[in-house]
């Protein structure tokens, strides 16, 4: 899978994968930005809300038509000091229907446990390449 981010000046950025949908992305104003798209955190935790909603709604594929709603906030508590990374994350899942609860935790946990990739790339490794005016830019070791 392949994304690729551009600047589109300021502090703001559009971002597209193969599925061809944009994704707007911009600092707040105290970072310098317009506030005219998500923040790259928000997107992260959207990013997370997003994958195991999925999952949850293919593991209980069979219920679904008992479920009237399928909402999730996303709290993600960061650190104090840059990075200001998140050190805790708490997805509340709120389910209204005629469905048992073991099913939903089930599913919740299938997918975060087994399914949802993105909770599995939170903990990924990341390294950089650069390519400087169209040549390849090794880091001075």
């Amino acid at each position: 899978m392949k994304v690729t981010t551009t600047w589109t000046g300021g502090r703001a950025f559009e971002s597209a994968g193969d599925s061809g949908y944009p994704v707007y992305m911009d600092a707040t104003e105290n970072y310098g930005g317009l506030g005219e798209g998500a923040t790259p955190t928000e997107m992260l935790l959207s990013s997370l809300a997003g994958c195991i909603g999925i999952d949850i709604t293919m593991i209980l594929r069979p219920h679904l038509e008992h479920v009237d709603r399928i909402e999730m906030e996303t709290d993600g508590v960061r650190k104090e000091e840059a990075p200001k990374g998140f050190t805790d994350i708490t997805i509340t899942v709120h389910i209204d229907g005629d469905i048992d609860k073991k099913k939903v935790w089930r599913a919740i946990h299938l997918g975060e446990e087994k399914y949802c990739s993105v909770s599995d790339s939170l903990q990924a490794s990341v390294s950089f390449k650069l390519i400087l005016n169209g040549s390849e830019a090794p880091a001075d070791e």
